[in-house]
């Protein structure tokens, strides 16, 4: 018996290793994925590139991505997947900007990557919140959320000090009033398409909830 299948066990092993062996081969063509260098990132962001025509992010966003104009987010400390998400979405239908989708399109994935990785370091400046009268409502919204509007507490997703969650959720935290009211207003006209859960929120909210909680937000630290 053993002598009659081994012809066939033989050419099943051989089988096998030839299999095994170019499945080795074929992930050894694969090139590994580069880890993403803040060191450049930070160069790219202070410097731009001259060559290509882009401008340094530091202009828009300020220093170590301290913006310092209302219309421009704050970047520092955002989490490293979402700045890379976000950049990406830029280059699509998705989220679309006049300047960032054009500048965002001249990055190379790895200089998304670096980027993204540089701004994840830095430490935010803090921000405040300017509006006595509704930064109770603002704080109503963010903890507990609106429940006869089924908005949920901002608080569940973006975390109790607004610092956000990796990919899906950007800190929020100390971000300016303007910038938050924009991005929650572009979601509800669906001028902003990249999170179906932030465009369904946005529109059970009215313009005077979205302004508190964009101002006690403004505050978090």
């Amino acid at each position: 018996m053993n002598r009659a299948f081994s012809p066939v066990v033989h050419s099943l092993f051989a089988a096998m290793m030839v299999f095994a062996g170019n499945a080795l081969a074929a992930d050894a063509a694969q090139p590994a994925t580069a880890k993403a260098d803040p060191a450049k990132g930070a160069s790219l962001y202070a410097d731009g590139d001259n060559a290509r025509g882009l401008p340094a992010c530091v202009s828009c966003h300020g220093a170590a991505g301290s913006s310092t104009i209302a219309a421009n987010p704050k970047l520092a400390g955002q989490p490293e997947s979402y700045l890379y998400k976000q950049l990406v979405d830029f280059t699509t239908p998705n989220r679309q900007q006049p300047v960032m989708t054009l500048y965002a399109k001249m990055l190379t994935d790895a200089e998304k990557k670096n980027v993204a990785a540089y701004l994840a370091t830095q430490v935010q400046k803090p921000g405040a919140a300017k509006n006595k009268d509704t930064v109770q409502l603002g704080k109503k919204i963010y903890r507990g959320g609106i429940a006869e509007k089924n908005v949920p507490a901002c608080a569940s997703c973006h975390g109790p000090a607004g610092a956000g969650n990796p990919a899906r959720y950007p800190r929020i935290g100390g971000q300016f009033q303007e910038y938050t009211v924009a991005q929650l207003e572009a979601f509800k006209a669906h001028g902003r398409k990249n999170s179906s859960e932030m465009t369904t929120i946005a529109e059970r909210m009215s313009t005077d909830e979205i302004k508190a909680v964009a101002d006690y937000v403004a505050g978090l630290k």
